[in-house]
Parts: C-alpha cells; sequence; structure tokens
C-alpha cells in the first residue's frame, strides 16, 4: 500500500498545483495592479514556492555541449556505448584529438539520478575522456528483464572493464566504492586481463564500523526484516516495472530530507524571500538545486536489502566474508592497481575513515600504488561537486590518473 498512498497522495495534489502554477503567474502579470503591490508579491513567492515543492520531477539531462580545453571551447556529444536493462553506459565525446586518459564514473544507486554528478563530469571533462554509468530507474525495468542486486551490479561493471580496457581509470562516488572495489579484488585474484589502470574512491562506505554517522545507526537500528516490511513497496501500474518490489525513491529522499530538515526549511524560506524581494538569480539557484535533488529513481529491493544487510549490518567486505555469487570477496588481492581514496572532512554520511579503511584492506598494495586525502570543511556533496571539488580535489584526482597512467 505504501507505493499506492504516494500515487494518490501525488494525484491528490495536482489540481492544488496546477492552481497555484496559474496563480503565480496570475499575481505578476504586468497587467494586474496587485501584482506591484506587497501583498501581491507575498503571495505569487508563496505560491512559487508551494508549486515548486510539490512538483514531481523526472530524469534530468546532463545538457553537455561544449567544455573549455586550455581555454579553447570544444564541442562535446553525449553517446551511448552501452545498453542493459537497468543502466547504460555513457560517453562524453570531445571533439578533439587530444590523447587524454579515460575515466569511467561510476554513479551511486542511491535514489538519484547519475546527473547528481553533472558537476563532477564537468570538472573532469578538459582532462579526460569521460564515462558514466547511467543508471535505470527500476519502476521503469519490466519485470520480465529480471533482478538487480549487487551481484548484477559487479557483473555491470566487470562487462564495462573489459569494455573499456584496461587503461580505463574508475572513480566511484559514494555507494558504488563498495562494488567497485569487490569487483577490482575478484578481478586481481582471478588475473583478468580488463582490470582498471587505477581506481579512486570518494566518501564511500567501505567500513561503516569506522566513525559511523547517523544513516549507519539508523541502518543497524532494526533488523533486515523491519526495512523489508516497512520501506519495500510495489510498483503500481501503468508504469512499466509494475509489480516489481522496489525501494521508492520518494523514500530515500524523504530520509536524506529529514536528516537536515532545519536547513532545507531555511533554504526554501530564503528562495521565498528571494522572490519576494525580486532577486531571481537567488532564488533560481536554489530552485535548479532542489529540482535536481528531488529528481529521485526507485531501486530495487534485492538491491537495497542486500547493501543494507552487506554494508551496514554484517560488514561483510571489511571482515573478509563478501561473497560475490560462488567466489569470496578478498581484498587482500590487489597489488598491483594504484588506488586513491578521498573523504570530506565534515561527511555526515559516510564518516571520515569509512573510505581510508580500505588502505588496511589491501596490505600487498605497494606503498607508491596507494594514496589518501581528506579535504577540509567540506560534506558529503562536497567531494564531488561545488567549488572545492573543482578547485581542490579534482585536480589531485587529475594527477594521480596521469601518474598511473599506462
Amino acid at each position: 500500500m505504501l507505493y499506492q498512498l504516494y500515487e494518490f497522495q501525488r494525484q491528490a495534489m495536482a489540481p492544488m498545483r496546477a492552481m497555484a502554477d496559474h496563480g503565480q503567474y496570475i499575481f505578476r502579470s504586468p497587467f494586474n495592479p496587485a501584482a506591484y503591490t506587497p501583498g501581491g508579491r507575498v503571495l505569487a513567492a508563496a505560491l512559487d514556492v508551494f508549486e515548486h515543492s510539490t512538483r514531481p520531477y523526472g530524469k534530468p539531462t546532463f545538457g553537455f555541449t561544449s567544455t573549455l580545453i586550455k581555454g579553447k571551447e570544444v564541442a562535446v556529444t553525449e553517446e551511448v556505448v552501452a545498453r542493459a536493462p537497468f543502466g547504460q553506459l555513457k560517453h562524453f565525446k570531445r571533439d578533439t584529438n587530444r590523447d587524454d586518459p579515460k575515466i569511467l564514473v561510476v554513479a551511486p544507486m542511491s535514489g538519484h539520478y547519475a546527473t547528481l554528478l553533472r558537476g563532477t563530469v564537468e570538472a573532469l571533462l578538459p582532462d579526460h575522456e569521460v564515462y558514466i554509468t547511467d543508471w535505470r530507474d527500476a519502476k521503469l525495468v519490466p519485470i520480465s528483464d529480471g533482478d538487480f542486486d549487487l551481484d548484477v551490479f559487479i557483473d555491470y561493471l566487470v562487462d564495462y572493464f573489459g569494455l573499456l580496457g584496461p587503461d580505463t581509470h574508475v572513480m566511484a562516488v559514494c555507494q558504488p566504492s563498495v562494488p567497485v572495489f569487490a569487483a577490482l579484488a575478484l578481478m586481481e585474484e582471478n588475473d583478468a586481463p580488463n582490470r582498471p589502470a587505477s581506481i579512486t574512491m570518494m566518501g564511500g562506505p567501505i567500513d561503516t564500523r569506522v566513525n559511523p554517522t547517523e544513516v549507519n545507526r539508523m541502518a543497524t537500528a532494526r533488523p533486515l526484516a523491519w526495512f523489508r516490511q516497512n520501506v519495500i513497496g510495489t510498483v503500481p501500474p501503468p508504469n512499466d516495472g509494475m509489480f516489481r518490489k522496489v525501494y521508492p525513491g520518494f523514500m530515500q529522499l524523504a530520509g536524506f530530507m529529514s536528516m537536515n530538515l532545519g536547513n532545507h526549511m531555511v533554504r526554501h524560506h530564503d528562495m521565498f524571500r528571494h522572490l519576494v524581494e525580486g532577486d531571481g538569480e537567488s532564488a533560481e539557484s536554489s530552485r535548479a538545486f532542489y529540482e535536481e535533488y528531488r529528481a529521485v529513481m526507485d531501486l530495487t529491493a534485492e538491491f537495497y536489502l542486500q547493501t543494507v544487510e552487506t554494508v551496514f549490518q554484517r560488514h561483510l567486505l571489511p571482515k573478509g566474508e563478501m561473497m560475490h555469487r560462488e567466489q569470496l570477496v578478498n581484498p587482500a588481492a590487489i597489488s598491483k592497481t594504484p588506488m586513491f581514496t578521498i573523504e570530506g572532512e565534515r561527511d555526515d554520511i559516510s564518516g571520515v575513515g569509512q573510505t581510508k579503511a580500505a588502505h588496511d584492506l589491501t596490505p600487498n598494495l605497494p606503498d607508491d600504488k596507494r594514496e589518501h586525502y581528506e579535504q577540509p570543511g567540506v560534506g558529503h556533496y562536497g567531494i564531488f561537486n561545488g567549488r572545492r571539488w573543482r578547485d581542490q580535489i579534482a585536480p589531485q584526482v587529475r594527477d594521480f590518473v596521469l601518474k598511473h597512467r599506462q
């Protein structure tokens, strides 16, 4: 009933949202005398914020058409190089003959679309051939296409590594650090020929026993059966994935919003104030952020539950007990692939030390092939988006990749 109640609420709000949308234009019309009064501006701003905060958002676009390389504008074309039921591999092809290293950005499958990493990709484009895993909303995948769990996630990664070749560097952002790390361990143990040239993990929950955050505590406060019974829903018709069991994106969004509810309320109040004052540029900044933030996707129930159990409750990877199908994942097998871990000082999702723990799990990796960096003054999203990412972190990723280029 969880999903059905959400859909009912969304449909019930649609008429009010439509009225608010029309109302804000009426009270901003230059032909309406009320638009020039303080009361009219307040009402228009209130209707705008209401409509914006209750609107359903679909998948955003990356929207890249060009990048700057050494001060010269270079055209960028998005192309899909591989498709699978639960995602596609996207390439941002630059119109240049530069021989820059390839980097595969593995986007998190944690409720948001890969476009959340738009700023990440933008900073990488001038110096790399960038590829990204573009995951698909589970409610759009027909149930006949099968399941998707951590095992399938790792299979996808191994396939992508093989497609792109051994000269590809991999960067995992947040949640996929675990499957990327596991995939590398399996490939090194099996002496696979197409393992990555290097691996960078940013804000990833490699060992959530280290400096646990509120997210970690929420995942361990209840047994797995509670999550199965209370946060898993069934996709209703007429969605293509109808009858599929999922962890709904709106549940993930509600969880993230509740963690910093005060900040979100302040930001919406600021947006309202900017609209009343006529500061459209500041209001548009908040609007753009929340249009991306509220664009959420469903996760398959099996992937969500397996992640909760494996990563947050039983800590199978750092304990050396994680399995990929019939094979044990052995991090100590990693001895050849250079590894770079990055954390944010104020990360409240993946606590400081959780990603760095990967170094303790790889005793056979030489010291000259490992690096760690902690960025002062940033939280989780600041690791891969924003000014600190562009100016301080991205250059270090570039230098690490160039240092270990094959």
